[in-house]
């Protein structure tokens, strides 16, 4: 995988760098948004520094690409997504986002997910791409649904975060079944 810049009608999906550290913090300090991860909410700067860093490294060795959502008008960060778990045989990797709450409900995660999407299948030669999410998340399934992932599946108690144990809903998108493949 190579990282790449990734442009839209209204973004820019982009490597982070250092400079975003107190953003991607504010993002994911946020409870709300935090609310149906498989991680606590963010509770210092070093975690989003450490994030970074890691996402910096995974690029370079080719193992998961980590961009940042950016407001093509102003260069706003608005949160971020991945493709991860990435399976060079199988062709596959799986896809999380994740956007400021002030973002919420204006396209954001469809734009930026499809734009990726077409790159995965399109670019790298992925032939599948998973999501894996809280069975709660009703806008994350929906995001899904609408960028063609179908529900594949539950896997019950999968995660336990702060003594709360959650399901796991399970999607997925092949290639061939994608409106946007080549």
């Amino acid at each position: 995988m190579l990282t790449t810049v990734i442009e839209t009608e209204r973004l820019i999906l982009k490597a982070l760098s250092k400079q975003d550290a107190g953003d991607l913090f504010t993002i994911f300090s946020d409870f709300e948004v935090m609310k149906y991860w498989n991680t606590a909410p963010w509770g210092s700067i070093e975690q989003a520094d450490c994030f970074i860093a890691k996402s910096i490294d995974a690029h370079k060795n080719n193992t998961e690409i980590t961009l940042g959502i950016y407001w093509k008008e102003t260069g706003e960060l608005l949160g971020k997504i991945m493709l991860f778990s990435y399976d060079k045989t199988s062709r596959r990797a799986e896809i999380g986002f994740g956007i400021s709450r002030d973002f919420w409900g204006k396209g954001i995660v469809s734009e930026a997910g499809q734009a990726l999407i077409e790159h995965a299948f399109n670019h790298l030669g992925l032939r599948r791409i998973e999501a894996e999410i809280d069975p709660d998340n009703i806008s994350s399934s929906k995001a899904l649904e609408r960028l063609g992932f179908q529900k594949e599946g539950v896997l019950k108690q999968r995660w336990e975060i702060n003594g709360v144990v959650s399901d796991s809903a399970i999607y997925g998108l092949i290639a061939p079944q994608y409106r946007g493949y080549a």
